[in-house]
This record gives C-alpha cells, structure tokens and sequence, in this order.
C-alpha cells in the first residue's frame, strides 16, 4: 500500500487547501516523519485530496489513483533509487552502482585510498597520477589492483606538452599493467599516446568493436571535446601503425568508434579551470556531443557528465536536470580522510568559504602562462607565484632582476640563495626529463623558470606533506564548491575534517539530490512544501 504525504498545501484553482487523506488506509504525520518518508528512496509518496475541495478542473482516472485509495490523485513522489538519477549505461559500461566518481587530483592528493574505498561504495575514484613519477604511479596501480581486483577504478592520464616523454611512458604503463580507464586532463589536442592508449584496447568480436579501454576526458571547451568525440585522426594513427604501436586492424576499427566514451565538462573548478560556469557549458558540450553523433552515428553514443561545483545535493541535482549522464566531485574531496593531503590543509580546506580562492600561476604551463585555481585563505602562495610569474613576464634572466628584489626572493620566497635552487632543479631534471635541462643551458630565460617553478612545483608537494614552515607557501588547488560544501555541512558531524569520508560525502551528495527531485516533483505539482522538509539534512 502506496503511503499518503499528510500536512502539505496544495494550491489548485487559485486556492490554498490542506492535503487531506481520508480514505481509511491513509496515513498523515507531521513535518519530521514526511521527511523521514521523502528519504526513503526506494518507496513512493502520494497526495490526495478531494476534487470539489480543491477547485481542480479535472480529476485523475481511478487507474492512476494508489490502489485503495477513493481521493484523487494530487501530486506523487515516485521511487527514486540514486542510480536512477543518470545514465544507465555509464554505470554498467564501468561496472558502478551509482553515478559518480571523485576525479583525480595530481601528485596523489586522490590517492590509492581514494580510489580503493570509492570502488569499494560502488562509485569510482580517479588516481590523481599527475606529477608522479612512472615508479609511483605504479605503485598506485597495484595497491588499487589489491584492493579493487574486479575494479571499478581510472587513472589520471595528463596531457605533458614539456615532457611528452613522461606522457609516453605512463601510457606504457597502463597498458602494460591492464589499467582500463583513464581520466585524460589537461588536452589542448590529442597526442599521439592518448590515441594509441584508446586505440590499443580495440577489438572486434561477432562483428562488434569492444572498447577494452575507456577513455573519460575532461574538457572547458567546445573545441578541445569535439576531438574526443571523434574518430582518432588519421595522421596519428598511420603513425603508430608505422611505429608498431597498434595493429592495422586497430587502427581501421579506431576510425569507427569516439575516442572518449565520456566526456566531463569541467566548469569552475579547484586546479587548472577556465571558470566556465555549468550552466552556460554543459549545455554547449551536449549540444556539441549529439551534433556530431548525428554525423558519426556512433553504435554508443559518448556520454556527458559534469564536474567543477558539484559539492551539494543542489549543484549536482541541477547537473543531472541539465541532462549529465554523471557527475565528478573534486576540490571536497580534497578535505577527506583519505586524501593525500597534510592534516594542516585539510583544516583550511574545512574553513573555507566560497570566496577565499584566487587564480595563481600553474607550474606544468608556467611559460605558457597557464594558471590554477587555489586557496588563498592561510597561504601567501597565490600572491608569491603571481610575483614570481611578473618578474618572468618583465625580464629576459636573473641577473636582470633589481638585487632588491632578488634578495627578497632568496629570503621571502625559496628561503635560500638562488645558486642552491637551481642546483636542485638541474638534478631533478638530470633524473626525470633531460631533455628540458639541455634547452635551458645557456638560455638565461628558460633557466629562470625551471628555477621559478621549482618553488610553484614544490608548493603543491608542501601542502601534500604537511612541510613544517613552509605552512605559508602552501599551494591548496581549491573550488568555490569548497566553501558550498562547509555551509552545508555547518554544525553536523561533517563539518569536523576528521569525520569526513570520501564515500559517505559522495552518497549524501547523491542522495540529497534524488531527496530534493522528489521535493521538487511534488512542488511542481502544486504542494506547497513546510519550510522543515525543503531542503536534505545529513
């Protein structure tokens, strides 16, 4: 027997009238069980009332009434299980049980415990592999494999455009350990790895293609997702068939197929964002995304999911009205007991507000003038890496910058003589990318950015470590979604950083979602809902 919502308004006919449940079976209760009741996902609620009553043009078939029931059917909140809210096809192509996945943070900030305990809740958690080395990623995939043997997990694949070789050597190691899901960031154009990763995993079987491995890539811009939504080009794959990278074969079948099976479209958001808002974005990507199936006629078509923002049953209801096929959370992730994260970050994070973030120079695109988005709240590192960004921009080598002003360098910012810092930065590179060493020597230019990034670089690597001084210089990648995200959980047992899961935020933000779309069906249908069940409390 379908339950009846008792003490609700309905508005019908130009006038205000209580919902009444008088048929025998029905049941009212107050504001505190109605919410109790609209929790309950996996039963439906009705509303009822009597015709006359209501000043109703029309009454509702019998048929449609709940069963024993003699009142016409108001208003009803049907059963609304969270892995209804997106696409069915995202969660049985990656083997979830609900539509979400925390996406990567770099440097292991979304670590293998992350992505473990997100698998093991029946979402998916991204390892943030970006900045780590081939050996530490590795060790990541096993760990994850340990935990997730069955999966479902992805890695980070970031695009490196001043160390392709780096971007190379993780594709390798992908394929080589079985990993068959990436989260590919950061593309301005395809690469000829991320192709060969999607088009290595192509088979045909009864006539066919299998897609053994999926490729999520997170976008800002109409023209960095519609090659993901594409076939791979042609140039690139007549280049790794020549190379022995993929088969001929392969490469046939990568002409036929997307090269992402989804695409995230990443609106404002904590690291490297365009502060695109969902709104005017997501819209744009889908539109983009069914113009191009109409031309492909792809057998699946790529599915759209959103990212930047979700951090509350509100946002990521409103991603999934908007038409996501998912949605990605991140920057409150970053507060979580799993992440890898100091102690000390995750107290600011816990502490922030929607307006404490600031655009700060990235070290990856430094040159390039690339930026990301970060805490400014207990951190001078957005103001120091912009000053360090200004004397690149003014002046062509160290020795042209004013002794004032290198001195405060020295002092202030690396808190140790320039000579000490690029010693450091040329072993680094010495053992990592050689490559990019040999184009700064005798260059004064780029040698003054590898020595800028060193303290950009080393700021993310403080905050992940928990640096003892270095408290000031931390480099905190953070959303507006953050400061959401703490008003929401303000004075509930989330609000402690200590308390907060990766998995249990990831469920309530779901939940909350589907709560609040039965809210709203019954809102849309008239009922005037108290004040006390409006909104979806933890």
């Amino acid at each position: 027997m379908a339950e009846l919502i008792g003490e609700i308004e309905f508005s019908g006919g130009g006038e205000e009238f209580p919902g009444i449940c008088v048929a025998p079976s029905a049941v009212a209760f107050g504001a505190e069980e109605m919410a109790a009741r609209l929790s309950d996902l996996s039963r439906p609620l009705w509303v009822a009332g009597d015709e006359k009553r209501a000043g109703l043009a029309f009454a509702v078939p019998e048929a449609l009434a709940p069963a024993g029931v003699g009142l016409p059917l108001l208003a009803a909140a049907p059963a609304l299980p969270m892995s209804n809210l997106g696409d069915p096809a995202f969660l049985t192509e990656h083997g979830l049980r609900f539509p979400l996945y925390s996406g990567a943070m770099a440097n292991g900030i979304a670590s293998a415990l992350m992505v473990t305990e997100m698998g093991r809740a029946g979402f998916m958690g991204s390892f943030g592999a970006a900045g780590l080395t081939p050996a530490r990623v590795e060790e990541a995939i096993a760990a994850v494999q340990r935990g997730l043997p069955q999966g479902p997990y992805a890695f980070n694949l970031i695009n490196s455009p001043m160390e392709p070789g780096l971007e190379e050597a993780v594709v390798s190691l992908y394929l080589a350990r079985g990993v068959r899901c990436v989260e590919a960031a950061a593309y301005m154009a395809l690469t000829p790895a991320v192709v060969r990763y999607r088009a290595a995993g192509l088979s045909e079987e009864h006539g066919e293609i299998v897609a053994k491995n999926r490729i999520i890539a997170k976008v800002s811009r109409r023209e960095v997702a519609s090659p993901f939504m594409e076939p791979a080009p042609e140039r690139i794959l007549s280049k790794l068939v020549a190379e022995g990278s993929i088969s001929p074969l392969q490469a046939e079948l990568a002409k036929r197929v997307p090269m992402a099976s989804d695409v995230t479209v990443e609106a404002d958001s904590g690291g490297h964002t365009d502060n695109r808002p969902l709104v005017a974005i997501l819209p744009s990507i889908l539109a983009l995304r069914d113009e191009l199936q109409a031309r492909h006629g792809f057998p699946k078509p790529v599915r759209v999911g959103a990212a930047g923002g979700i951090a509350t049953p509100q946002a990521a209801l409103a991603a999934f009205m908007m038409g996501a096929a998912y949605v990605v959370t991140g920057s409150v992730n970053q507060s979580c007991v799993e992440a890898g994260a100091s102690a000390h970050t995750k107290r600011l994070l816990a502490q922030a507000d929607m307006a404490d973030v600031a655009m700060a120079p990235a070290a990856d695109m430094f040159e390039m003038g690339g930026k990301v988005q970060v805490l400014k709240r207990g951190t001078f590192f957005s103001v120091r890496a912009q000053k360090l960004h200004d004397l690149y921009t003014r002046h062509e080598s160290l020795d042209e910058i004013p002794p004032a002003e290198r001195e405060k360098l020295e002092t202030q910012v690396f808190k140790k003589p320039i000579g000490s810092v690029w010693a450091e930065t040329r072993a680094f590179f010495l053992s990592r990318a050689p490559e990019i060493l040999a184009r700064a020597e005798g260059h004064p230019k780029r040698q003054m950015a590898l020595i800028f990034r060193w303290y950009v670089g080393l700021a993310s690597r403080w905050s992940n470590t928990g640096e003892p001084g270095r408290e000031m210089d931390y480099q905190i990648w953070c959303g507006p979604a953050m400061g959401a995200f703490n008003a929401w959980v303000k004075n509930t047992r989330l609000e402690a950083p200590e308390n907060r899961r990766v998995a249990e935020v990831a469920f309530h933000i779901l939940s909350g979602a589907a709560y609040l779309l039965r809210v709203r069906m019954l809102s849309a249908a008239g009922c005037r809902i108290p004040p006390a069940i409006a909104n979806y409390v933890i």
